[in-house]
């Protein structure tokens, strides 16, 4: 062989390496990157979470009047990018789909903003902030106070509670798609919002849409081997140990005998099965609970439902044919059978 054709396989084989460090780099920084950028659009509205702080919202509706023909309110959490505008889209568009059963009902799409993104677009200071991820497990505000996002979630649910500004209303339906779903599953653990509704005999259910993970009750995993070689397996938000504040009024026995005793749904795309999507929790603490969000899922609901008693409020939902996209999920039938209660959902039966 020539020194020229050897010169050509060498130049070769460096465009190949660096083709394929790129190919790694630009996976890794799509693990990191899109969340760590300021959103592209802040929610049109503010809700004053009492006198703590303010929090960007849609609602479909002026809610701060009476309306009286609204029968169910749906609240939709973004994932990890904080995209509320794309989020609201869905929940419209999910709305339509559903028809009749859509047409009396209230749309809410909280924003939960990291810092970044109020420094950003110049935010009032009294906007409500927190870190990256840390609303997705309840973590307090890093301003203007330390407000939980269960709090905000809370004051959201007092506001639908109020009999002058909803007097028809049943239903309040909470639901989130992969880091939104963290944010419901986790929620739902020890959700004060659903007292008020309870005492005006409002129902309220929980959907739980691809998240990557899912706070277990006990130090119990799937992968066993996995969690014994990492120490934080069993840490909040993927365990009961150093729970937040929100949450440390109560012991983990206590916690899931409240969280058994909700209504909830997990919706589970049957296409969401890479063990290396890019928005994936590859952490080993979320690693222990599985390879996949599929697995995931259907892993934790196995073992809960093997408790003593059962689960006999929570329901799982295989959504055929889709994978990790929130629009798909929650415009399928399951989905909208899961915020609307519109029959179809095959998996339901």
């Amino acid at each position: 062989m020539t020194s020229s054709k050897w010169a050509l396989m060498g130049l070769l084989g460096v465009l190949l390496f660096a083709a394929v460090a790129l190919g790694r780099l630009a996976v890794a920084q799509d693990e990191t990157a899109p969340n760590r950028r300021p959103v592209a659009i802040v929610a049109d509205q503010r809700f004053a979470v009492g006198d703590r702080g303010v929090l960007p919202l849609y609602v479909s509706r002026p809610w701060t009047e009476t309306l009286p023909d609204v029968t169910r309110a749906v609240v939709v959490l973004h994932g990890r990018l904080r995209n509320a505008d794309a989020y609201f889209e869905t929940a419209k568009k999910a709305q339509a789909a559903a028809g009749a059963a859509g047409a009396t009902t209230l749309l809410i799409v909280p924003q939960f903003l990291a810092q970044a993104d109020v420094e950003f677009h110049h935010l009032p200071a009294d906007t409500l902030r927190w870190t990256l991820t840390g609303w997705q497990g309840g973590d307090a505000a890093l301003g203007p106070q330390p407000v939980s996002s269960f709090e905000a979630l809370d004051a959201i649910l007092a506001q639908l509670a109020n009999r002058a500004l909803f007097p028809a209303l049943t239903d309040v339906v909470i639901g989130g798609h992969s880091g939104g779903a963290q944010v419901v599953q986790r929620y739902a653990i020890g959700a004060r919002g659903g007292a008020a509704l309870a005492q005006q005999h409002i129902a309220v259910r929980y959907v739980v849409a691809n998240p990557s993970s899912y706070a277990y009750f006990s130090a119990e995993r799937p992968e066993p081997a996995i969690a014994a070689a990492c120490p934080g397996y069993d840490s909040w938000k993927f365990g009961m140990v150093d729970r937040p504040p929100y949450l440390a009024g109560a012991t983990p026995a206590e916690l899931e005998r409240a969280y058994i005793a909700r209504n909830l749904i997990y919706l589970l795309g049957t296409r969401d099965i890479d063990p290396h999507h890019p928005a994936l929790d590859k952490s080993c603490m979320a690693e222990a609970q599985g390879p996949t969000r599929y697995v995931r899922g259907h892993a934790y609901a196995a073992m809960m439902s093997a408790r003593p008693g059962g689960t006999p409020h929570h329901r799982l939902w295989d959504v055929n044919g889709v994978g990790h996209n929130g629009d798909r999920m929650f415009t399928s039938a399951c989905g909208l059978q899961a915020l609307f209660d519109l029959p179809g959902c095959a998996e339901s039966q």
